[in-house]
């Protein structure tokens, strides 16, 4: 079957269930032995039961059961407050709805059956759960839950809240959700209070079976029904999770504070050593990023994750930095660069053309920006697997070509791409904004190869007379001074160019109904690309989506995540990995901005994190702690109130 015709069909067959004499064995299998699951999947599959502590796509599991994360501080005290800033505004504790504009730090309020590690990139652990079962084939897999879960209520977390959850989110989450996971399980069972057996299609990829299993955050089915709450819906109040916080106080709009749950059932859990050390967190929100600085220096709030070129550089030169209560620190980050960029609004006709789209890319001179407004500080991103042998660099390989030759075959690619290096952002100069003579003739003639002719005034018309409209949308004014020269540029060759600066509220609305032509976007991708490439990329989601923002339809790479997703070792995935970044990169929908990579933070000096931190995270909110000491010394001093 070619690439071009190649489709997947989405009807899942169920399992049939066992007559009564299967039921009646089964049971007695159950009393006799307590082995319920075992003897069922031995005997279904006859293949040998795995029961593991976690699992692994790639090689063996860094951690041991039980065994805490090496990078933490087991001995972090427990305590004090972190207080954060966020922008804009909120008026939602639904992260799971495109309605509303959620809060942030939701998350601090659910945990997930399966978490990962920041120094393990591929590995899963069992988190709410004791032990998960699974034949090599990954057919089917058992969750076996821990007994000691609570709900913030204090009730327990059962298999029934579980298989509750995963049934609200298949019928109420968000569409491109659903899109994507439609037909990859054949059922999903609850075998006794606290085991639940997750059966899968073929439509399912082994290599995301077990994160299919793992990303589920349990609700209290009993919360559900008796609030009427939906998960589709905006909402005022949190749902009810087991975390290890929950909603102290709240004004909207103004301020959040999260405080540790006294009941928390997860204290003593191994894989919680060393974690969640603070006993609240706080956000202060503020209108914009100037605003929120001034209030950092206040003392307002006392973290701060810097993310402005000319603030990290300027600003941090106030009296409390001066006499040592403020520590500004750059802090390694190993994770992949973050793809941030501009991207085209690929349903509006004038941006499905390839000659447009490279025109309005190369007008945008990265180098002028990073030398005048920047500092010098920001690298540009050139892959959406920057700093990773997951990138595509110079010409395709043999691996790649494996990949490329029969999308060229089926006329779904140009041939160019099987010889040329992978794309590369324009460089311009940095001496002044206006890109090089040469840059601006070739924009030029492409958009003019593409029926765009300038009209006496100057501007760009096509056939009917209009003009080239290009709007960007944007609602931080930290952006005016990146945008605006972007803007001259694009109208040195008559495209009628325009920042529209609007509020938080609208900037979140209009781009989830499409009402725009170029927004910020950030589609970068993390070490194990599975099944999520199709919310990102993929035609399923160009409809409906917040990651495929920019509405990408495209057979090829459609195709090439089919392949991502089959495959089963990293040797099949490096090579398929780096075709799909080399096709992304040619179809031009994206206009790479700036990156850094490294954490630039400020913080008042009460607080302390693990030396060193592992390379994946950060982990502010997750393995920092409060110094009591070094806050009483602070206040003693009339640094803090």
């Amino acid at each position: 079957m070619t690439p071009a015709t190649r489709s997947i069909s989405k009807a899942a067959t169920r399992m049939k269930a066992p007559d009564g004499r299967q039921v009646f064995l089964a049971a007695l299998v159950w009393l006799m032995t307590g082995a319920l699951v075992l003897g069922m999947a031995r005997a279904e599959s006859h293949e040998e039961v795995i029961v593991s502590h976690g699992y692994s796509n790639f090689g063996n599991l860094k951690y041991g059961p039980g065994e805490p994360f090496s990078y933490v501080n087991p001995d972090a005290p427990k305590g004090g407050e972190i207080s954060l800033s966020s922008l804009g505004n909120f008026d939602s504790f639904n992260i799971y709805t495109r309605k509303g504009v959620p809060a942030a730090h939701t998350g601090l309020m659910y945990e997930d059956l399966m978490i990962a590690a920041a120094d393990d990139p591929y590995g899963f652990y069992c988190y709410l759960c004791e032990t998960i079962e699974y034949p090599e084939s990954l057919d089917w897999v058992v969750v076996n839950l821990r007994q000691d879960v609570t709900f913030s209520d204090g009730t327990p977390m059962t298999a029934h809240d579980l298989k509750f959850t995963i049934d609200l989110f298949l019928e109420q989450g968000i569409a491109e959700f659903r899109t994507i996971i439609d037909g990859y399980f054949t059922n999903i069972e609850v075998l006794d209070d606290y085991s639940v057996r997750f059966e899968f299609s073929d439509l399912a990829a082994k290599r995301d079976r077990m994160g299919l299993v793992g990303i589920w955050n349990p609700f209290s089915e009993a919360w559900f029904k008796e609030t009427g709450a939906r998960l589709d819906e905006s909402r005022s109040v949190p749902f009810m999770g087991t975390g290890p916080y929950v909603l102290k106080d709240v004004d909207f709009g103004r301020s959040i504070v999260y405080a540790k749950d006294p009941d928390w059932w997860g204290a003593d859990h191994p894989l919680n050593a060393g974690r969640f050390n603070f006993d609240s967190v706080r956000i202060e929100y503020f209108a914009d990023s100037s605003a929120a600085l001034e209030g950092f220096k206040a003392g307002e709030y006392l973290y701060r994750a810097e993310i402005t070129s000319r603030i990290w550089a300027t600003a941090y030169d106030f009296p409390a930095i001066e006499r040592g209560w403020v520590k500004r620190e750059s802090l390694p980050d190993g994770n992949i660069t973050t793809a941030q960029g501009f991207i085209f609004n690929l349903r509006r006709e004038r941006w499905q053309d390839p000659r447009v789209r490279e025109a309005v890319r190369s007008l945008f001179n990265f180098e002028w920006t990073n030398e005048t407004l920047f500092y010098d500080l920001y690298q540009r991103p050139a892959s959406f697997w920057g700093g990773s042998d997951l990138a595509a660099e110079g010409p395709p390989g043999a691996g790649e070509l494996a990949f490329l030759e029969p999308l060229v075959a089926e006329g779904l690619l140009d041939a160019s791409i099987l010889t040329e290096p992978a794309v590369m952002p324009q460089v311009n100069d940095a001496s002044q904004n206006l890109p090089p003579r040469r840059v601006l003739r070739r924009a030029a003639s492409l958009l003019e190869e593409a029926g765009w002719v300038p009209g006496d005034d100057g501007m760009l018309r096509n056939e009917a007379g209009e003009t080239l409209e290009l709007s960007i949308i944007q609602f931080s004014p930290s952006f005016d001074r990146v945008i605006n020269p972007y803007v001259e540029n694009l109208r040195q060759v008559g495209i009628d160019a325009r920042l529209e600066r609007i509020d938080s509220a609208q900037y979140v609305q209009r781009r989830r109904s499409g009402d725009w032509d170029m927004t910020n976007h950030s589609p970068g991708q993390g070490f194990e690309p599975g099944i999520g490439l199709k919310q990102w990329f993929s035609s399923e989601t160009a409809e409906d989506s917040s990651r495929n923002l920019m509405a990408l339809r495209d057979p090829a790479v459609d195709w090439l995540i089919e392949q991502i997703v089959d495959a089963q070792t990293l040797d099949e995935l490096r090579p398929s990995v780096r075709a799909l970044d080399r096709v992304l990169r040619a179809h031009g929908f994206w206009v790479p901005q700036w990156t850094n990579q490294e954490h630039w933070v400020a913080y008042w000096d009460i607080y302390r994190y693990p030396d060193p931190l592992p390379p994946l995270a950060l982990g502010v909110l997750d393995f920092w702690w409060y110094d009591a000491e070094a806050a009483e010394r602070l206040r003693a001093e009339g640094a803090l109130n």
